[in-house]
């Protein structure tokens, strides 16, 4: 047990060192974009915005605009948060006497005073700019890069594998998969990744004509190019690339933007996909990172170059929208969810309801990134 302990604070030493930088740099951007969503949409309706912070904790560095907003930047690194006028605390939770001994001034400036509509923009606007800012990333590197196109033929069937039970051929080109078209293999195989397990509609042109396949791809513990085990849909089929096939398609403004989307997109469902089979039990918990296994990705991501750095900027802003969307107290979602509840009772929650539910919230977030962090560190002992 104790070997354990000493490998494990050596992985974790020996990891963290090189990976803080990096992490440090994509986590600023997110946080940055999805505070400066709130704080753009809360000026526009007139709210005054106290505090602008990257960070938690003391203040590192600060200044004050013209409008009264302090913008600073706080000792520990992992979050942000934007105050109205009229929160007592970063989580936005009100005081009931402190609104109620407001000036009239005093409230046409505060975020609790406004109706629903406002600051359920508000709320939201935090979210959205994560999806808006991984929506440009992926767009950007489209019109830079250009749009990769491989072919989705296939050159060799796995005995006993999911294509082989679904008849798939030698030479067959995918075209389509669950009425999505596939426009190279790297299209097929990210689908396929997703949905080990579903059943999927597969049209194949085969000689000339279009034939329909149905496979179900199997689960498999595949390692990537970093040696991180993943359990992925597998569909058993080979590619072998041709002299002068692969290539890079340059696209224009619209069709960039077109294909950020789809990504935001993917990755929204994918996640869906991911907890549902969470749910029914056939995904695996222990896939679940948090901090330290968001470090080390993106320590991994930098020293592949910084084309992969952005890339991961885009997915964890997405996921971190996404994340914040959730029905839980304390999240964006949860005040979104005491909204809708105000809308349908005609009044507000109670005071001692919202504090019950922001408790409730703090335990569910600090038991998932407990889980989160535990199965971080047995990755990295393992490592």
């Amino acid at each position: 047990m104790i070997d354990f302990f000493v490998h494990s604070f050596n992985a974790l030493s020996h990891g963290l060192l090189g990976y803080a930088v990096p992490f440090l740099f994509v986590l600023t951007i997110v946080v940055f974009f999805h505070e400066l969503g709130h704080f753009l949409v809360a000026r526009w309706a007139g709210v005054r915005v106290l505090t602008f912070s990257l960070g938690f904790g003391p203040e590192l560095i600060g200044f004050n605009d013209r409008h009264g907003t302090r913008w600073k930047i706080s000792a520990i690194p992992l979050g942000g948060y934007v105050k109205f006028f009229g929160d007592e605390s970063e989580a936005s939770t009100p005081s009931a006497d402190t609104l109620a001994a407001m000036t009239p001034e005093e409230r046409a400036g505060s975020f609790h005073h406004k109706k629903v509509g406002p600051r359920a923009a508000i709320v939201a606007a935090g979210p959205i700019a994560n999806f808006i800012l991984g929506a440009l990333i992926f767009a950007g590197m489209a019109l830079y890069y250009g749009k990769p196109s491989t072919i989705a033929r296939v050159d060799g069937v796995v005995a006993d594998g999911a294509a082989a039970a679904a008849g798939f051929k030698i030479g067959d080109v995918v075209v389509q998969i669950d009425g999505k078209p596939i426009e190279s293999f790297a299209d097929m195989q990210r689908i396929v990744a997703m949905n080990a397990g579903s059943t999927l509609a597969f049209q194949v042109k085969r000689d000339g004509a279009i034939v329909a396949l149905s496979a179900t791809p199997a689960l498999l513990e595949r390692k990537d190019p970093f040696g991180n085990s993943h359990r992925v849909g597998v569909l058993g089929v080979e590619h072998k690339s041709q002299a002068g096939e692969a290539s890079t398609a340059p696209v224009g403004v619209g069709e960039a933007f077109k294909i950020g989307v789809e990504q935001v997109w993917f990755i929204i469902t994918s996640t869906f996909k991911f907890l549902g089979s969470l749910f029914v039990g056939h995904g695996n918990p222990n896939e679940v990172s948090g901090v330290l296994g968001i470090a080390k990705m993106s320590g991994q991501a930098a020293s592949a170059g910084f084309q992969f750095v952005i890339n991961l900027c885009a997915v964890l802003s997405v996921s971190i929208g996404l994340l914040n969307l959730f029905p839980i107290p304390l999240l964006d979602g949860g005040h979104l969810m005491f909204y809708a509840a105000e809308v349908v009772r005609g009044r507000p929650l109670s005071e001692r309801t919202q504090e019950m539910g922001f408790r409730i919230g703090l335990g569910l977030v600090l038991m998932l990134m407990v889980f989160a962090t535990y199965n971080d560190i047995l990755r990295m002992a393992a490592s």
